[in-house]
């Protein structure tokens, strides 16, 4: 039969759970808290890099070519067709 008189631990009462104690409870926040923080942080880092990858498509589609930009120059008078013609060769050739 069993002794309900046996050895019950430091509080010496049957009806308290010995793996419990004051001591232990403030780590059950932390149980659920971390694992928040940690979505928080990955979810905020998804939503920067999609951020920064829009900012980068965007720019991709308004850069002009260097053709194009050597074409501007040349019909803003700003080189004449001799420089022109040089440097469209060397931008064909690469």
């Amino acid at each position: 039969m069993y002794n309900r008189f046996a050895y019950m631990g430091p509080n010496m009462n049957p009806n308290t759970n010995p793996n419990t104690s004051p001591i232990i409870a403030p780590n059950m926040f932390l149980t659920w808290l971390i694992p928040l923080v940690i979505l928080i942080v990955i979810g905020i880092s998804i939503y920067m890099i999609n951020k920064n990858n829009k900012g980068n498509i965007e720019n991709k589609e308004n850069k002009e070519s260097a053709i194009d930009i050597l074409e501007k120059r040349y019909a803003n008078g700003e080189i004449d067709e001799k420089e022109y013609l040089k440097k469209k060769k060397l931008l064909k050739n690469k």
